[in-house]
């Protein structure tokens, strides 16, 4: 029964870390009625989650999830949270691939859309790539592709079970903040889109306790991604700066510039002519900043300039595209 914890919740309390874990694990097991988790989910629209509360919330995943050995390898992963509403192309999914293309490794988590027309999942499902748990074929496309994709449902039971739910809400939830910290891999580096500010402390305060490579970007005008249509926040484990298009010498974006299909047919229409290398410059530029930081937060070590150099070459000099048809011709 969730009717003691919904009227806590009610009277303005939060949860502990470990009940939020025992929660999601209950929510995992469908312990509770259909009603009573979208009362719990609704909570959390209407009030931000705790550092414990995300951080249990986040260990019952983890706690859940089907393990994938990718030991020997070091990767990243490229997340954003969704639910900015802003319903860009599929700006991560080409960054990944941009990122492959440079020879940085990608263990790529990502899940089916909620809140927007067209997420990663449905991108590669249309693309023609089938989703797996094969232990060694992930490793084999690792090593041939640059990448490998792990479509979250198949990982996580806890996000399988309340996927109708979300699906009928078509809101964002807790879930969208979760994605991103859940990869069953555990890449050592990860860049994480958030859609607001407040989400990206709590990321920071998190991602903060442990010994992974970071970094935490938020366009100021509310994008989960490096839109280049305003100032974006970066924050890594070395601290945080406030950066702007003049900054990586790319102009602004207008929005309406990086708006994505609606339905996966468009959306694919976008992914394939940017990734041929016949994106407009806006798409181009937003891919490659993207990619950029990507690459950065992966090895610190190189200057932002030669990231930006590595990014656009490998967009525009077909390696991403390479990374694509490679990783679709061993997933059959």
């Amino acid at each position: 029964m969730l009717q003691p914890i919904l009227k806590k919740l009610f009277d303005y309390q939060t949860l502990s870390h470990d009940e939020a874990r025992e929660i999601l694990v209950n929510i995992a097991g469908e312990v509770y009625s259909k009603s009573e988790v979208v009362a719990f989910l609704s909570v959390f629209m209407m009030r931000p989650v705790t550092v414990e509360e995300l951080s249990g919330f986040r260990d019952a995943l983890l706690d859940l999830c089907r393990s994938v050995d990718l030991s020997g390898y070091d990767c990243i992963d490229l997340c954003g949270t969704g639910g900015d509403g802003k319903n860009t192309f599929n700006i991560s999914t080409l960054t990944s691939f941009v990122v492959a293309g440079a020879g940085v490794k990608v263990a790529k988590h990502g899940n089916y859309g909620v809140s927007s027309g067209c997420g990663s999942s449905n991108m590669m499902e249309y693309l023609g790539y089938r989703f797996t748990t094969d232990n060694d074929l992930l490793r084999r496309q690792l090593d041939e592709a640059g990448i490998c994709f792990l479509h979250a449902p198949l990982f996580h039971p806890a996000m399988k079970a309340v996927a109708p739910i979300r699906r009928e809400l078509g809101i964002k939830t807790f879930f969208n903040m979760l994605g991103p910290m859940v990869n069953p891999s555990n890449p050592g580096s990860q860049l994480v889109g958030v859609f607001d500010l407040e989400l990206a402390r709590l990321y920071q305060y998190i991602y903060q306790q442990g010994n992974k490579r970071f970094a935490i970007i938020h366009s100021i005008d509310g994008y989960d991604e490096i839109s280049l249509t305003a100032p974006f926040k970066v924050i890594t484990q070395k601290g945080e700066r406030l950066m702007t298009p003049a900054d990586l010498n790319l102009r602004v974006n207008a929005p309406h510039e990086i708006e994505g299909g609606h339905v996966v047919e468009e959306a694919a229409k976008i992914f394939t002519s940017v990734i041929e290398g016949r994106g407009t410059d806006a798409q181009n530029n937003a891919v490659i900043a993207n990619a950029a930081m990507a690459i950065h937060c992966f090895n610190p070590d190189y200057a932002l300039d030669s990231c930006l150099e590595m990014a656009r070459d490998s967009l525009m000099a077909g390696s991403a595209e390479k990374a694509l048809k490679r990783l679709l011709s061993i997933s059959i």
